[in-house]
């Protein structure tokens, strides 16, 4: 591939990406910002990206650099999401324990009952906010 079609490349491809945002919002809290992203799929089908980004401190080089972490949210998971976190932010404030979201069918790969993997897949994950 010669330059100019490298760039005409990545021309499209930031015009594809631009494409897909429909809206866009940004939350500064402290060291880190959220982002909320609307995009679209190429079948028309509107998703929502979260994003956090926190600046951390690399000691070793004595520089700044940011980390960032994605969920993509899809519309057929909005509602249940929604009840969720409307479940847990009641909780919070009220320290009654809500009814649990419960899904039309069990996921394929969904562990079963209390049968949940050995391995914790929040390790390294810090959910101080």
């Amino acid at each position: 591939m010669d330059f100019n079609s490298n760039r005409d490349y990545n021309n499209n491809r930031e015009f594809s990406r631009q494409k897909e945002e429909l809206y866009s919002q940004s939350i500064s809290a402290g060291k880190r910002k959220y982002f909320f992203d609307v995009k679209e799929t190429r079948g028309g089908d509107k998703f929502i990206v979260i994003a956090e980004s926190r600046k951390l401190f690399d000691n070793n080089t004595g520089n700044f650099y940011f980390e960032k972490n994605k969920m993509f949210l899809y519309k057929e998971d909005f509602d249940k999401f929604q009840r969720g976190l409307s479940n847990a932010l009641h909780f919070i404030e009220t320290g009654e324990i809500p009814e649990p979201v419960v899904s039309e069918q069990p996921e394929d790969n969904a562990p079963q009952g209390n049968s949940y993997p050995d391995v914790n897949v929040y390790d390294g994950i810090d959910f101080n906010i």
